[in-house]
C-alpha cells in the first residue's frame, strides 16, 4: 500500500486511458495477558454488538512504514504509541472497524513460526522489535469497541528483487525456486501448491494465535502487469497445467483455489471471523465482457491479476468484498456512480456483503483532478450509496489520511453520515 503499495496502482492501472495518476508500542510486559494460542479463544472479548451501523473502516497499512510505524526502528514503547493513536483516530471519526496489515511482504508482525520479523518495524528483518503489534492491535482496538481485520499480503515476498536481501532463514532463501522476480519485486509462484500450501499455514498462525474479527487480502494476486515483461512461469506450467486450455484459465484457477481454501480454513480455525478482499475496483469492462462494467480500465482484474473476483461474490466464498472505487463521481473512464451500482448488482441475492472502498488519500491532493479538491466528494460517495441497499459499508485508505484529513473530507464523512455511534461492521443483517 504506500505508493509503493497497491493504491499506486490505482493510478497505473487507468493511465491506458488518459487520466491523471493511484501504535501503545511498549513491550507487553512479562506476566501481561497474551494472545490465545488455541483457535477461538478469544484474548480480549470482541466488540459489543450495538445499532446497525454498517462497516466504517479504514486500512492501516505497514508496508514501506505507509501509514505505521512512521519510520524502522522507532523504540517500541514510540510504536505502540503510534499504533493507539490510530486506533484512537478511528474512534475519534466513527469508524468501527480497522484492517491492520500484518505481513506486507512475506514477513509478519507477530512472532511467527513461519516467516520472519517485518523489516518495516525494527529496519532490519528479522529482528525482534521487542512486542506484539498483532496481539496489541487486537486487545487495544477491541478495548475501544473496534474490530479488528488481520491484512494479508498472499504472495509478494519484497519490494525489490534481490533474494540474497532476505535473511537467511527465510523460507523464500531455503526455497528459491518458489520465488519469481518481475517488475523488480519478488514473489512467490501461485502456480505451485506447495506455495499455495505454506502461505496459508503462514496466515493461518496468526488467525489461529489471535482473535482477529476478519482475515483480508487486498488486491495483489498474479501481479500488476508490468509492459515489456512477462511473469516466468512457464515451467510451472507446463508441469501443472494440464487440462487448462490457457495458461491465464490455469492462472485463475490457481488463484480461485486459494481464495475458496483460505475460506474454508478462516471457518475451521476461527469459525467467528470473516473472510474478505479489497480488489482492484474494475472485474472487466463492458468492451471485454458484456457483464462487465461500464469503464475503461487499463487493468482488468480478472485478465491481469488472474483473480475473478465476480465469481467469488456469485460463488459465496467470501464473506464480504471491497473493491477499490478510487474515483470520483463523473469520471469518464471510471465513474464511480457506475462502478458502484454495478458491483451492487453482482453482490445482489449473494451471501457476501459489499462495502466500497474509498480514496480518502486523493482528497486535497493537489496531482489529482478538481472533483477531489472538494471536501464534499467523498460524502457524496457515501450519500449514492444510500440508494443501493446491497452496499453495507464503507473503507477508507488510510489511516494516515484520516490523521491527516487534508482538507477535512473525512470529518465532512463523519459530520454527514457517522453521527450515529458506531455498532461493529457485522451488525448489518
Amino acid at each position: 500500500m504506500g505508493r509503493v503499495s497497491r493504491r499506486a496502482f490505482t493510478v497505473a492501472a487507468l493511465s491506458a486511458f488518459a487520466m491523471a495518476p493511484r501504535a501503545s508500542a511498549a513491550p507487553i510486559p512479562s506476566g501481561a495477558p497474551t494472545p490465545p494460542t488455541a483457535p477461538g479463544g478469544p484474548a480480549a472479548g470482541p466488540p459489543a454488538r450495538r445499532a446497525d451501523t454498517g462497516m466504517r473502516g479504514m486500512w492501516l497499512a505497514t508496508v514501506a512504514n505507509r501509514d505505521w510505524p512512521t519510520r524502522a526502528g522507532l523504540r517500541a514503547a514510540e510504536q505502540r504509541a503510534e499504533l493507539i493513536e490510530h486506533l484512537d483516530n478511528a474512534v475519534r471519526h466513527g469508524l468501527n472497524t480497522v484492517i491492520f496489515q500484518v505481513r506486507p511482504t512475506a514477513d509478519a508482525l507477530w512472532p511467527s513460526a513461519y516467516e520472519p520479523w517485518s523489516e518495516y518495524l525494527s529496519g532490519s528483518q528479522g529482528r525482534d522489535p521487542g512486542w506484539d503489534p498483532l496481539g496489541t492491535a487486537v486487545q487495544e482496538a477491541h478495548a475501544r469497541g473496534l474490530e479488528l481485520h488481520a491484512w494479508f499480503n498472499p504472495y509478494r515476498v519484497a519490494t525489490h528483487d534481490d533474494p540474497a536481501r532476505l535473511v537467511p532463514s527465510h523460507p523464500g532463501r531455503k526455497n528459491p525456486g518458489w520465488v519469481v522476480p518481475y517488475g523488480g519485486k519478488l514473489y512467490y509462484n501461485p502456480g505451485l501448491p506447495e506455495v499455495r500450501s505454506f502461505v496459508q499455514d503462514a496466515m493461518m498462525d496468526a488467525v489461529g494465535k489471535y482473535a482477529v474479527d476478519g482475515v483480508h487480502f487486498d488486491d495483489y494476486f498474479y501481479p500488476y502487469p508490468v509492459a515489456g515483461q512477462s511473469f516466468d512461469d512457464g515451467g510451472t506450467y507446463s508441469t501443472f497445467g494440464s487440462g487448462f486450455a490457457t495458461k491465464a484459465a490455469w492462472r485463475r484457477d490457481n488463484i480461485d483455489l486459494l481464495v475458496r481454501e483460505t475460506a474454508e480454513r478462516v471457518k475451521k480455525v476461527r469459525p467467528a471471523a470473516r473472510f474478505g478482499v479489497s480488489p482492484f475496483g474494475v472485474w472487466r469492462n463492458a468492451a471485454t465482457d458484456a457483464k462487465g462494467s461500464d469503464t475503461r480500465a487499463g487493468v482488468q482484474t480478472y485478465d491481469d491479476l488472474h483473480a475473478d473476483t465476480r465469481k467469488w461474490v456469485r460463488e459465496g466464498w467470501l464473506d464480504y468484498i471491497v473493491p477499490q472505487l478510487y474515483w470520483n463521481i463523473g469520471l469518464d473512464a471510471a465513474d464511480y456512480a457506475k462502478l458502484l451500482p454495478w458491483w451492487a448488482e453482482v453482490a445482489k441475492g449473494s451471501r457476501t456483503e459489499l462495502y466500497a472502498g474509498e480514496a480518502l488519500y486523493k482528497a486535497g491532493d493537489p496531482a489529482q483532478p478538481a472533483a477531489w479538491q472538494d471536501p464534499a466528494e467523498l460524502s457524496r460517495h457515501l450519500t449514492l450509496a444510500q440508494q443501493h441497499p446491497e452496499v453495507r459499508g464503507h473503507v477508507f485508505f488510510s489511516a494516515k489520511e484520516v490523521a491527516q484529513d487534508r482538507i477535512g473530507a473525512m470529518a465532512r464523512v463523519s459530520a454527514d453520515h457517522y453521527a450515529r455511534a458506531a455498532g461493529t461492521s457485522r451488525e448489518n443483517g
